[in-house]
C-alpha cells in the first residue's frame, strides 16, 4: 500500500502544479487590485460588482448560456438516435461507426473549425449546394447559425459516445423480458431502455454544455467577432484590453457556475441509481 501511495506522488505534485496553482493565481487576482507597485496588492470586490452590475457583460453571459444550451439540446436530439443505432448494430460495423466518428477528433479543432469557413463562406461549397436549389443570398458565415454549427460539429461526438457506452452496457435481456411481457417496441424503449441509458445521457450533456458555455475560437473565427461569448470576453480581457483582474472575475464566475451545474447533473444521476444525496 504505501508502494502505491509513492507512486502518486508525481501526478499529486503536477496536480498542483498545473490546476490547483492556477486556479488558486486566478482567485487571487480576482480578489485583489495591483497597487503602485509590482507586489502591491489590497482586497477588493469592484470586479465582481462591476460584472453583475453591467448589462452588457450579463448580456454576453445570457448568451454564452443559450446558446450552450442549444448546442446540447441539438447534439442530445442528433446523437442518441445515432448512439441507438451503433449499438444495435454487429460488432463489427460498431467498431466501424465508432471509428468514424472519433477519426475526425484526432485533426485539432481548431483546423476543423477553420474548414468550416471556407465551406460556409460565399462561393463555398454549402452556398454553392444552396444556390442550385434557388437560394442564392442566404449569408451563412458570421452568424450565430454559423457558430451553433460549428459547436454542434465539434462537441456532437461526446454526445454519441457516452450513450453509446450506456447502451452497450445495457442488460439485453431485461429487452427480451419486456417483449415477453407484452410490451411493444416504444414501451420497452421508455420504460427500460431509455432510463438505463440516463447515465451516458447526463454524462454527454456535462461534457457538452461545459466547453461549449466556453468555448472562445468558435464564436471568434465563425462568428467573425461579432458574436461575443463569454469566453470571447475573458480572452479579450487577458489579450487585448490587460484587465487581468477583471478577467480572472469572469473565470472564477465561469467556475463556480460550472461546479453548480456538475453539482446539479450528480445530484441528477444519484437520483436516477436510487442512491441517496
Amino acid at each position: 500500500m504505501k508502494r502505491f501511495s509513492q507512486l502518486a506522488i508525481p501526478y499529486i505534485i503536477w496536480a498542483v502544479l498545473m490546476l490547483v496553482l492556477p486556479l488558486a493565481l486566478i482567485a487571487l487576482y480576482s480578489f485583489t487590485q495591483q497597487g503602485n507597485s509590482i507586489i502591491s496588492f489590497s482586497f477588493t470586490l469592484d470586479h465582481y460588482v462591476k460584472f453583475f452590475t453591467d448589462p452588457d457583460f450579463l448580456l454576453v453571459l445570457w448568451r454564452s448560456i443559450v446558446i450552450a444550451i442549444k448546442t446540447t439540446v441539438i447534439s442530445l436530439l442528433l446523437g442518441y438516435p445515432v448512439a441507438y443505432f451503433i449499438s444495435r448494430s454487429s460488432e463489427r460495423l460498431q467498431n466501424i461507426l465508432v471509428l468514424c466518428i472519433t477519426l475526425p477528433m484526432w485533426i485539432n479543432m481548431l483546423v476543423r473549425t477553420y474548414a468550416w469557413i471556407g465551406l460556409l463562406s460565399e462561393g463555398g461549397i454549402v452556398s454553392q449546394i444552396l444556390g442550385f436549389f434557388g437560394f442564392e443570398e442566404v449569408e451563412l458565415l458570421y452568424t450565430e447559425g454559423a457558430v451553433l454549427l460549428g459547436m454542434v460539429y465539434n462537441f456532437l461526438p461526446f454526445m454519441i459516445l457516452q450513450i453509446n457506452t450506456s447502451l452497450c452496457k445495457m442488460d439485453h435481456s431485461l429487452l427480451e423480458a419486456s417483449a415477453d411481457l407484452g410490451g411493444n417496441r416504444t414501451q420497452t424503449f421508455m420504460r427500460v431502455t431509455l432510463p438505463l441509458s440516463l447515465p451516458g445521457v447526463i454524462n454527454g450533456i456535462t461534457l457538452v454544455f461545459l466547453p461549449a458555455v466556453s468555448s472562445f475560437f468558435i464564436p471568434k473565427l465563425l462568428g467573425g467577432g461579432q458574436y461575443f461569448l463569454i469566453g470571447n470576453l475573458i480572452e479579450n480581457q487577458f489579450i487585448t484590453v490587460g484587465e487581468w483582474n477583471f478577467g480572472s472575475a469572469i473565470s472564477m464566475i465561469m467556475a463556480v457556475i460550472m461546479m453548480l451545474l456538475m453539482l446539479a447533473v450528480r445530484k441528477v444521476e444519484t437520483r436516477n441509481q436510487g442512491g441517496k444525496e
